[in-house]
């Protein structure tokens, strides 16, 4: 099953986002060898700057979908003000479809 992490930075921490982002970057590869990510990008605000994220995977369950946000460096630096995880129902342009 797909979930979405919908995840929204605290105000004020592009630079922890920034600093984090290879850390981040490097967990995203290894979930994509895995076949587990599916897509991800950044939000960006009125100035196209990063201000949360995006990230569609793969998970048996909602519990394992929250181990794997959980484990990324983002959220493990404190960057995300909220995190939502939503089963994800992927109709168009789904390459698997």
């Amino acid at each position: 099953m797909l979930f979405a992490f919908v995840c929204k930075d605290k105000p004020g921490h592009l630079n922890v986002r920034m600093e984090t982002r290879p850390a981040h970057l490097e967990h995203l590869n290894k979930l994509n060898a895995e076949g587990t990510l599916k897509m991800a990008g950044p939000f960006l605000d009125a100035d196209g700057k990063p201000n949360g994220s995006l990230v569609v995977v793969k998970a048996e369950s909602a519990e394992a979908a929250k181990a794997i946000a959980d484990a990324d460096p983002y959220t493990k630096a404190g960057l995300f003000e909220s995190v939502e995880i939503k089963p994800f129902n992927w109709v168009f342009n789904n390459p698997e479809a």
